[in-house]
């Protein structure tokens, strides 16, 4: 019979994205880059929508929560990469990878409910317009913005409670560059038949009922989109859901290959590239997304930094 430990290791090794030296100094040079404009890109959108009366508005307050998020998410993970890039060692606490998959496991899957609050809040104003202010009240919002934190946290607490119940062979090398739950379950020297169906009813809920949600409010904004005489109009509000659909498209897809495929499929270098995508590349971008395709924040932009420079002006 098979000897294993019935008890947790005092530390994990996380094997990284690549065990070739070279590479490794490529990956962190990047990761320093991407995780520079994250912060950057993030922190300006925040500081603009807070800073700018224009931006007061519902779309703008979730907008910078998504930001906040961006920030919260990529913390999680690139700090711990570039440390055990530059390490020898490359080992993390059990204690340190149980707290980084809570938090990742959270606030992943709090910017995945997110997303279908922004797509319910675009939802009202396209196709509810004359009620959006009364449906659109600051309280609302801000029970809208918290429902994502609760249930993703709630949902955090149970993948990791089972998780950490598991016995994990003699080797305690993780080939991944963070603590998430498949490679964990890689791990187990027991069937992980209950963690798994646990992670599926998981993603169907949030992530996949997430996504229908979306989908649903899309379907209505397009319908209403459609019957509007004016190409000119049409124009114009769909450019207001430009960004959001573009930031959609680039987070489910990544996450749905992750969580949904079975594990017969998975590919451990194939999943190492598409978590990159959704936790370092994703955050990167939704700003500079943001930010480009949409023409109040660019103005609003421009203007806080014209002000900075010539305070007279």
């Amino acid at each position: 019979m098979e000897n294993f430990n019935q008890t947790l290791p005092d530390v994990f090794y996380l094997l990284g994205l690549s065990t070739d030296p070279h590479l490794q100094v490529i990956g962190c040079l990047m990761f320093v880059v991407m995780y520079t404009i994250i912060l950057a890109g993030n922190c300006l959108l925040l500081i603009t929508v807070r800073i700018s009366p224009k931006l007061h508005t519902p779309m703008y307050f979730f907008l910078s929560n998504l930001s906040f998020i961006d920030i919260c998410f990529s913390s999680t993970i690139v700090p711990v990469i570039l440390r055990n890039t530059l390490s020898t060692e490359k080992s993390i606490s059990v204690e340190g990878c149980m707290v980084q998959m809570f938090c990742y496991l959270g606030i992943g899957t709090a910017e995945c409910l997110l997303l279908s609050v922004m797509a319910y809040d675009r939802f009202v104003a396209i196709c509810k317009p004359l009620h959006y202010v009364s449906i659109m009240n600051t309280r609302f919002c801000i029970i809208l913005a918290l429902i994502p934190w609760i249930l993703s946290f709630i949902n955090s607490s149970i993948q990791v409670h089972i998780t950490w119940r598991l016995p994990f062979c003699k080797t305690h090398h993780i080939n991944y560059f963070f603590c998430d739950v498949p490679p964990l379950l890689r791990m187990s020297c027991r069937d992980p038949w209950l963690n798994e169906i646990s992670m599926y009813v998981a993603s169907v809920i949030m992530v996949s009922g997430s996504f229908f949600l979306t989908l649903i409010s899309y379907i209505y904004i397009i319908a209403t989109i459609l019957k509007m005489h004016s190409s000119r109009s049409r124009y114009a509000v769909f450019s207001t859901c430009s960004s959001h659909l573009t930031v959609v498209t680039l987070y489910y897809g990544t996450i749905m290959f992750i969580y949904l495929q079975p594990r017969s499929n998975h590919s451990v270098e194939k999943d190492k590239f598409v978590s990159v995508l959704y936790t370092v590349v994703t955050p990167m971008l939704n700003p500079i997304i943001y930010s480009i395709r949409n023409k109040e924040v660019k103005t609003c932009i421009v203007q806080n930094i014209k002000q900075v420079i010539n305070p007279s002006v």
